[in-house]
């Protein structure tokens, strides 16, 4: 009984896996915790079946109560497989009393149950000033660089203050400092320490950029990247630290992709991370697709995927399936 009130979870999704209802008409899963709440799901069968969601009570819940949007999918593995998709909710929630979704069916044996949360906001009394926990709750990519140099270190870029290298971009130009760059990225160090043309000319090409995505690769290196920013420009920054060994940005972009990762982008997120070998988000997208289930979302995508994925890739997907579905 412990294990079949155990919830996992992996990024935004949760799953509740309940092999049989038995007798009980009331079922509680053990707490589990996305963004700062610890939550809980229920299931109460009468008539109907009810499924609850709800933020486990105490100070937390009361003091920052969630405004959650949100999905529901109940799954029965049949045979023949079943499902049922809620719509998209929104919801204050206090307590277990703020929100059901009511099943009009009920079939027998194993079910899932899965809450998929699209956003997560800290209430507030007016609504419009309601701000998501994501991506705030995500990597703090501004503490990276020190803050006790950050003011110094954005006067030097906006005003270019002894600024000695030149960048050409795909569309613009942008100015920089050798010693900086040098100190965060063994390639550009060693442009400028051997006789390169980038030390002659004290110019660099960057042919792959535009100049937004640039400025953004630039302003992590001096700290000054905002967090829109960040998201915005993540793969471009990937592609860039690859390139340039710069491992912070790579490794911050790898916790950032691994973070949202829904039926929508799991397929793409799972090439990126098999191009520049990234192991947790590529276990992490296995994980969603085949100990989640999420590969029956995907059914038409994958088709595509399949012929354009690299043979090792395909391999590690079916030893996965494997791993994932034999009998326990």
């Amino acid at each position: 009984m412990e294990r079949e009130n155990r919830v996992e979870t992996i990024s935004r999704l949760a799953q509740w896996r309940i092999d049989t209802f038995g007798p009980s008409s009331y079922r509680r899963s053990d707490s589990f915790k996305i963004g700062i709440w610890n939550w809980y799901l229920s299931v109460e069968k009468a008539r109907y079946v009810y499924v609850r969601l709800f933020p486990e009570p105490g100070r937390v819940a009361k003091e920052r109560p969630p405004l959650a949007r949100f999905l529901l999918r109940a799954c029965w593995s049949g045979p023949p497989r079943r499902s049922c998709v809620s719509p998209v909710h929104e919801h204050l929630l206090r307590s277990s009393e703020d929100f059901f979704w009511q099943l009009d069916m009920m079939y027998t044996g194993r079910f899932t149950i899965d809450v998929e949360f699209l956003d997560l906001k800290i209430a507030s009394n007016n609504a419009k000033s309601s701000t998501s926990i994501w991506p705030n709750e995500s990597i703090a990519v501004q503490n990276i660089a020190s803050k006790s140099s950050l003011g110094c270190l954005s006067r030097m870029l906006t005003e270019s203050i002894h600024a000695d290298v030149t960048i050409n971009t795909t569309d613009g130009v942008l100015k920089a400092h050798k010693a900086i760059l040098a100190s965060c990225s063994p390639v550009f160090e060693s442009m400028f320490l051997h006789d390169l043309k980038e030390k002659e000319s004290s110019t660099i090409n960057i042919n792959d950029m535009c100049l937004e995505s640039c400025s953004a690769l630039i302003g992590f290196i001096y700290g000054t990247i905002k967090l829109d920013q960040f998201w915005k420009h993540r793969l471009s920054l990937l592609a860039a630290a690859n390139k340039y060994s710069i491992s912070d940005i790579k490794d911050c972009c790898e916790e950032s992709l691994l973070e949202d990762i829904n039926s929508s982008n799991v397929l793409e997120r799972l090439h990126v991370a098999w191009l520049y070998q990234l192991q947790k988000l590529k276990k992490g997208c296995l994980t969603y697709l085949f100990v989640f289930g999420k590969i029956y979302d995907v059914r038409e995508e994958i088709n595509i995927f399949f012929q354009h994925a690299d043979r090792e890739l395909m391999l590690e997907m079916f030893q996965e399936v494997i791993t994932a579905w034999k009998p326990i």
